[in-house]
């Protein structure tokens, strides 16, 4: 069992061809997006989780469908999530969903979304 009971994890798409850069940054967008919403809605989860080093997993799913899976099948655990949309200003369509970031969260609620996924 892991030292750590708080995570975030990110879901991004592996469908659509992004540059390791750009995908970088919709990390980066989902991550603080989520973390905020957190702050907000769900702070005791948030502040244990920056107390823990604020633990990040990084995972595919295969398609936009599986992406809105994953977020409805988290907001019914009611665990913070935020879908990433594409402003379309350089590499993808405008409008495309990348990622989504789920958490900070505990683990144990977290993992049953996320755990089979693989690693990005």
């Amino acid at each position: 069992m892991s030292s750590f009971s708080y995570k975030q994890v990110i879901v991004v798409r592996s469908d659509i061809n992004m540059s390791k850069g750009k995908t970088a940054v919709q990390v980066a967008h989902a991550a603080v997006m989520t973390a905020d919403y957190a702050r907000r809605k769900h702070r005791h989860w948030w502040s244990e989780w920056l107390k823990e080093g604020q633990r990040k997993i990084a995972v595919k799913a295969s398609s936009e469908e599986e992406l809105f899976k994953i977020e409805n099948d988290a907001k019914a655990l009611k665990l913070p999530t935020c879908l990433v949309q594409d402003k379309g200003l350089t590499e993808i369509p405008p409008g495309t969903y990348t990622c989504l970031g789920i958490g900070p969260a505990p683990n144990y609620l977290v993992d049953k979304i996320t755990e089979a996924l693989p690693l990005l």
